[in-house]
């Protein structure tokens, strides 16, 4: 039975959104290379998808693997069983007891193996969601670059820039804009981590995934205070008496 539509994140929508997003940059900014980074998550996105996908389904041969593992265990603690001959005599207790300390070797082997091969699936899970999530982690440090010099302060009058002063030839709305749209990416990225999230039980993936989303969040949020700035300065820019003539 299918999840309730609304009770999980969609990956086909998260990507839909995400190329929507990327065409609105370019129509609006097609000479930036925001444009270029929200492709790059684009392409994380439909990667995501598959290896969420993957992480979500149970490793048949592996746990095939863990089957075979214990009945030949079994089996061979059962043969162990078999030859062990219980007569009475100092000789014969001695191969008893080197029987039982066989079938208990045995036994710690077979429960070895099978814990090694349980928990095998988990962890190679676990590793192919850690590589998915570093990649995200990463171009979300890349999408705040992106944002970092988008300073609204330049809206003031006064101070000449410097010659290793950065341009800074967008209009207020613009600027807007351009950050509105770092600010999406970045919630976006959360999404896509969460992915890995919701298709595993794994607390140590939910965990990094919880981390990821933090970080988002406090990076969007620096954007949106520089968003209301923006916007501040703009009104009182308009809101300012001209000069008498």
């Amino acid at each position: 039975m299918s999840a309730p539509m609304y009770r999980t994140l969609s990956p086909d929508k998260i990507i839909a959104t995400l190329e929507k997003l990327q065409q609105r940059i370019a129509e609006r900014f097609p000479d930036r290379n925001l444009r270029n980074v929200c492709g790059e998550l684009v392409g994380i996105a439909r990667e995501s998808k598959a290896k969420a996908a993957a992480a979500a389904r149970p490793n048949r041969l592996l746990r095939f693997s863990i089957a075979l593992v214990l009945v030949l265990g079994l089996a061979l603690l059962g043969y162990v069983a078999s030859i062990i001959e219980v007569k009475r005599g100092a000789e014969n207790l001695y191969g008893v007891l080197q029987g039982i300390e066989a079938a208990v070797n045995t036994l710690v082997l077979t429960g070895a193996g099978v814990f090694f091969l349980a928990t095998l699936e988990s962890r190679w899970k676990r590793q192919q969601a850690f590589m998915e999530l570093h990649q995200l982690q990463s171009i979300v440090h890349v999408i705040d670059m992106h944002q970092l010099t988008k300073d609204p302060s330049r809206l003031l009058s006064g101070g000449a820039p410097t010659s290793s002063s950065p341009e800074r030839p967008l209009t207020p709305f613009e600027l807007t804009r351009y950050l509105d749209y770092c600010s999406e990416m970045l919630s976006l990225a959360a999404k896509i981590a969460a992915l890995y999230a919701q298709a595993t039980k794994d607390t140590v993936i939910i965990e990094s995934t919880r981390g990821l989303e933090q970080l988002t969040a406090n990076l969007s949020s620096k954007i949106w205070q520089k968003i209301r700035l923006t916007q501040d300065l703009a009104d009182a820019g308009a809101k300012k008496p001209s000069a008498p003539h």
